[in-house]
């Protein structure tokens, strides 16, 4: 059956769904899918959580329910290469109302009851996600209630000296960066040359792709080098820095550098190329708090990544049986 039937409300013939044209005037709904159409998000969906007005960009999907406009989302992330084929233009891909319209999908009578079921499972990952928000604030929370604050355990009777970084507790050390921390050379991995495997392969944005053997074992810290410049990445697993970061080499807790990162000013060396100078970022001053509250600091927050990369694990689960019932529910081959 056609995905759309065009641009009516619910017709006669097939009373599935509306699409909303890219005109600026058209506004969605609360529950709307909205659908990417042009540039380089082509493809790319959300749900509307309020009433917008579409740009030009853009085009929103309304079921007859909100359970027939949750299984057409199922069935354009279950077949999108197939419709991204579709799309006009070389460098900005362009889907036209007409060729989202005639795209074919089933639309079975039990469509809702399928539904029902999958969303069960996107519930599921949504409660996992919170979890995992709050798990990240809380050892966040942590750090800076006890080394930006400095209200750790014990602070009331602490002792305080000054330093060049303003006044710390008595035992605590400001060093330079570089005698505490070695910023590591990540090594290229092109494209071409990665095999597909478990490995993430970090740039400076991110993960910019997966190999079948990491560089780094996990857990670890990446830096940005070379575009991202001074941005910080934590992989629980064994990954594959390229050469355009710093994966990092210490002895402090990995949980405590992940954080204190995240507030140094890492200069940008290079105006037209932007680069991290590691002889200058060695030269950065940082604060190593008495060793065992360090310690207690690290253990605590490794338990909070834990239950992060729990959390993570279980999501992926639950996405990868979801998207393999989808068939099977509409094949008939699992009993709805």
């Amino acid at each position: 059956m056609p995905l759309l039937n065009g641009p009516t409300e619910f017709g006669d013939a097939h009373p599935n769904c509306t699409l909303f044209t890219t005109d600026s005037q058209r506004q969605c709904e609360p529950g709307d899918l909205i659908f990417c159409v042009r540039g380089s998000t082509t493809g790319r969906m959300n749900w509307a959580d309020r009433v917008y007005s579409l740009g030009r960009g853009v085009c929103a999907i309304r079921g007859e329910t909100q359970l027939d406009t949750r299984f057409i989302r199922y069935c354009l992330d279950f077949s999108l290469e197939a419709l991204l084929k579709l799309a006009t233009g070389g460098t900005f891909p362009n889907l036209t109302k007409d060729t989202i319209s005639e795209f074919e999908i089933p639309f079975p009578d039990v469509r809702r009851k399928i539904a029902a079921i999958l969303s069960a499972y996107d519930d599921l990952i949504e409660v996992n996600q919170r979890r995992i928000r709050i798990l990240q604030e809380m050892a966040q929370s942590l750090y800076r209630e006890w080394f930006v604050r400095f209200r750790f355990p014990g602070h009331e009777s602490a002792r305080w000296v000054e330093s060049e970084v303003g006044r710390v507790p008595e035992g605590w050390e400001v060093r330079k960066l570089g005698q505490v921390i070695e910023l590591a050379y990540g090594k290229a991995l092109t494209a071409e040359n990665r095999r597909a495997g478990p490995a993430p392969v970090y740039g400076s944005s991110g993960v910019v792709g997966y190999h079948d053997e990491a560089m780094v074992q996990g857990p670890g810290i990446i830096v940005g080098r070379k575009g991202n410049v001074g941005s910080v990445h934590w992989s629980d697993t064994g990954f594959w820095p390229i050469d355009t970061v710093f994966y990092v080499q210490t002895n402090l807790p990995l949980p405590y550098v992940y954080y204190n990162f995240q507030t140094q000013n890492f200069l940008n060396n290079d105006a037209a190329v932007p680069g991290l100078n590691r002889n200058q970022a060695y030269l950065l001053p940082i604060v190593v708090p008495a060793d065992p509250l360090l310690s207690r600091f690290g253990s605590m927050t490794m338990d909070v990544f834990a239950a992060i990369r729990n959390l993570r694990s279980r999501n992926a689960n639950l996405r990868a049986t979801r998207d393999l019932l989808l068939p099977r529910l509409i094949s008939g081959e699992v009993e709805v």
